[in-house]
């Protein structure tokens, strides 16, 4: 009965969010509590159940994700986007440009949304298609899958810092961030061979896609142009080996551990991005704060909302009864794995968002994790991997990110499930090949 009422209540999300216009927010509280009262929990305690699981992701990720917003804002306000762009393009030529745009989107992808990286960077799309006789379709293919990669398996992004926060790997964000990179290299591949063979021939709608007004990448040196980026990725990094090397004093290792938490290193990021405004730059940052803030809002509260359903499922008899027929069948780790991106894939193709998929997924099964034998910080990071592999399977007509491709791009709906889906689940496929590969290795 409790799996029924499970699948009935995640009906209940989809068709409330896409039926009835109701806003998701709304759909995963009523439906954890639906699933609260069908489940035989204490009904004076549901309320605490779901604000105490609103209220921890939020402690674990919550400031995390309104700075990497404003991170984004930054990327976008000053230029610095646009100028790691015309690198990268410089680095690998004009004969690769597919290739080149999809390494863009993975880098771009890290700190910002992969629909704010994209619309930041489709004028490049039409810029560099012109500039090196190629279609547009491909390069904006190309692009996306690249975004889409590192968006959905790289921190600080969401989805994977709260599967990593709802596994207990806040202090492994390192970690996840060394494999997810690992993880995202295939997927660029993927992507370039995908948008070069499937989608030079798309058509364009010359009147359909939208107009993105000049961002100029100005003088800025290409070392300031990359450090908002590269400064928080490699100081959690940092911090992380050094408590895996034991090679530094108690003393140095909390000054590392310190400045290479992902709170400081995203506040020392912004700092930072103080030199990237020559004129007014207090004036300009404060209005990246307020880009960047309201722009996660929305994020914020469905993460939050997540967290809540993930909780009252954590309390109902599902995680026991999954857990025992996980032990029935002696479920090996590559199984578990195989799984973890089913129930991903699953929720979000039902339901559009991959951070909702993501926080629901780690959430069922992080309290199983160790009855597989998934306790090493490898291990939950893997296990987070799997997760996002499932969550990029499939981006179809619910999912913001496909309208964001399909209309700055100019493609009609036909073809964006041509191309824009079929890529999103090739990709979550390979990933996931690769998650086990490393996992069998290792």
């Amino acid at each position: 009965m409790i799996i029924l009422v499970v699948f009935l209540a995640i009906a209940f999300i989809v068709v409330s969010s896409t039926w009835f216009k109701l806003h998701p927010l709304a759909g995963l509280l009523l439906a954890a509590l639906g699933v609260g009262i069908f489940a035989g929990l204490p009904i004076d305690k549901l309320a605490e159940i779901i604000g105490k699981g609103f209220g921890e992701l939020m402690s674990k990720i919550g400031l995390m994700v309104i700075l990497g917003c404003v991170i984004g804002a930054i990327l976008d306000k000053s230029g610095a986007a646009i100028k790691v762009a015309d690198i990268i393009l410089k680095l690998f030529g004009e004969k690769y440009p597919a290739f080149a745009m999809s390494v863009i989107g993975a880098i771009v992808g890290i700190p910002v949304f992969c629909d704010s990286g994209f619309i930041i960077l489709a004028k490049l799309n039409k810029i560099v298609a012109k500039k090196v006789n190629r279609p547009l379709g491909t390069i904006a293919i190309a692009l996306s899958g690249g975004l889409f990669a590192t968006h959905t398996l790289v921190p600080p992004t969401p989805g994977p810092l709260s599967a990593a926060g709802n596994l207990n790997l806040t202090d492994s964000v390192g970690l996840v961030i060394l494999v997810g990179l690992v993880v995202s290299i295939p997927s660029l591949f993927v992507s370039t061979w995908f948008a070069q063979k499937f989608a030079s021939n798309v058509e364009i709608i010359e009147g359909n896609n939208l107009e993105i007004s000049e961002v100029m990448s100005s003088n800025l040196p290409a070392w300031k142009a990359f450090m908002p980026i590269l400064l928080p990725i490699l100081l959690i990094a940092f911090a992380s080996f050094a408590k895996i090397s034991h090679i530094f004093s108690e003393e140095v290792l909390h000054w590392l551990s310190f400045l290479g938490s992902p709170l400081v290193s995203f506040l020392l990021a912004i700092g930072f991005s103080y030199t990237l405004f020559p004129e007014k730059p207090a004036d300009k940052l404060l209005a990246c704060f307020k880009s960047g803030i309201e722009h996660c809002g929305t994020t914020l509260v469905l993460v939050g909302a997540g967290g809540a359903f993930g909780a009252i499922l954590k309390e109902t008899a599902l995680k026991n009864m999954i857990s025992e027929w996980l032990l029935a069948n002696q479920t090996s780790g590559v199984m578990f794995l195989v799984i973890a991106f089913l129930v991903a894939a699953f929720f979000k193709t039902a339901q559009g968002s991959t951070t909702t998929s993501m926080v629901l997924t780690s959430g069922i099964l992080a309290p199983l994790a160790s009855t597989v034998g998934f306790t090493e910080p490898l291990d939950l990071t893997l296990l987070v991997m799997a997760v996002g592999s499932g969550a990029m399977t499939v981006s179809h007509a619910n999912d913001a990110w496909f309208w964001v491709v399909s209309q700055f791009t100019g493609l009609n709906q036909r073809d964006a499930y041509r191309t824009h889906t079929l890529l999103s689940g090739l990709q979550g496929i390979v990933s996931l090949i690769v998650v086990c590969l490393i996992y069998l290795i290792c």
